[in-house]
């Protein structure tokens, strides 16, 4: 039996914003970045105290290290953004909002050079000058001695070379250029203005890594060879370096647990859909968390789904949190083709369908499935057709020295 033929999903093209909220099955979905993706205690108690005053709760990490609020109503919206703003937590237009796309590594220090660099990107990407970009279009800061934002979706790459020296990296690209912190600026607005002009944006999408396959590249970014990520890093709730970092089921709280952690300190927004309580020197005792390393939710993404979703075509949390217990290696389930919550390859992947899932191996949310039609019930009742292409690959074997270091 073969699913009935189903409407193409619709590709917005953008993420939301705070400004420029997006539509969705519970209301509005505001996005706020922070700067540095740290809150500060007051930010994070009033951000909580915002989502329930004027959202249903509920609070999304996103794999930017943003934050998002959930079910605000149009009426108040405007409310909300002149709280946000009284916070600082919102950009002075909805264009600088857009620009100022970027994921810095939450194991910074004040030491590192990431705020410095953040700064200026922020400059450089506001000026009126600066060239238009896709919304999408994104700048990646991680300057730890180790890259740890290779995975994250990026455009242009700040990190370090083997030597501790700032590397400017085009996205797709083995080698970078070596900068000076004083010409990071000039060097990163010049390289965002020639992807413009070697044709990276067609209608107004476009990504750094797509025009470098294309063997377009520019000049002087092939001189010093990157440092090359780990690929079996995989960051779990832990005490790191500078503080706490704790978890949650599908990388979503409520406002009662925000406002508990950012009792106990300021607060750093992962990629990973994780925090770190800055300072903590130990794991927090509130409820709703994740901290135990070998928690089977960690292996599970899923997007919001049914009926919070209007493209979704099942729900999709219940069935991975029933799945969880039996998984020996990572799972998205998705409720379409589009795949928010994971773009890329999933070891296994679920996606919705009018009639139940499709399973896909290897693949993303849009690959040819290789089995059809399977219904949550079914899933749960014989979850060993999800088993993992490697046995042995239980969650208590996730390489942890990474945090060890960080």
């Amino acid at each position: 039996m073969t699913d009935p033929i189903q409407q193409a999903p619709t590709i917005q093209g953008w993420c939301p914003g705070a400004l420029r909220p997006m539509m969705s099955g519970d209301g509005l979905v505001l996005r706020i970045r922070p700067v540095a993706a740290r809150l500060t205690q007051s930010q994070a108690l009033g951000l909580a105290d915002l989502a329930r005053r004027f959202g249903n709760g509920l609070i999304d990490f996103s794999s930017r290290g943003n934050v998002q609020l959930r079910g605000v109503s149009t009426q108040g919206h405007p409310d909300l953004i002149a709280a946000l703003a009284a916070l600082g937590l919102v950009d002075e237009t909805p264009k600088a909002e857009a620009q100022r796309n970027i994921t810095v590594s939450p194991f910074w220090t004040q030491q590192d050079q990431t705020v410095d660099v953040s700064a200026q990107v922020v400059k450089v990407m506001s000026q009126r000058e600066a060239p238009v970009l896709p919304s999408k279009f994104g700048v990646a800061i991680d300057l730890g001695p180790t890259p740890v934002l290779q995975d994250i979706s990026a455009d242009i790459r700040v990190e370090r070379d083997a030597e501790g020296s700032l590397l400017l990296v085009a996205n797709g690209m083995a080698r970078g250029m070596t900068c000076h912190i004083d010409h990071m600026a000039d060097h990163l607005q010049k390289l965002a203005a020639w992807f413009v002009a070697a044709g990276g944006v067609t209608g107004g999408r476009g990504r750094m890594a797509r025009l470098i396959a294309n063997g377009t590249v520019p000049d002087g970014f092939d001189q010093t060879p990157r440092q090359v990520q780990d690929p079996a890093t995989r960051f779990v709730p832990s005490v790191v370096l500078v503080g706490a970092m704790v978890g949650f089921d599908f990388g979503q709280t409520d406002w009662k647990t925000l406002t508990a952690l950012a009792e106990i300190g300021p607060l750093r927004i992962t990629p990973w859909r994780m925090i770190i309580v800055e300072g903590a020197r130990q794991m927090p005792h509130v409820a709703g968390l994740i901290t135990d390393p070998q928690d089977p939710m960690l292996w599970v993404t899923a997007c919001t789904g049914k009926p919070g979703c209007l493209q979704a075509l099942q729900p999709t949390r219940p069935l991975g949190r029933a799945l969880a217990p039996h998984l020996q290696g990572p799972l998205h389930v998705s409720g379409c083709t589009k795949g928010c919550a994971h773009p890329k390859a999933a070891e296994m992947t679920l996606v919705a369908t009018a009639t139940g899932f499709d399973f896909i191996r290897q693949g993303r949310a849009d690959d040819t499935p290789t089995l059809r039609s399977l219904t949550a019930a079914d899933l749960c009742a014989h979850p060993n057709l999800l088993s993992a292409k490697e046995p042995n690959a239980q969650p208590d074997a996730l390489p942890y020295p990474m945090n060890e270091r960080l």
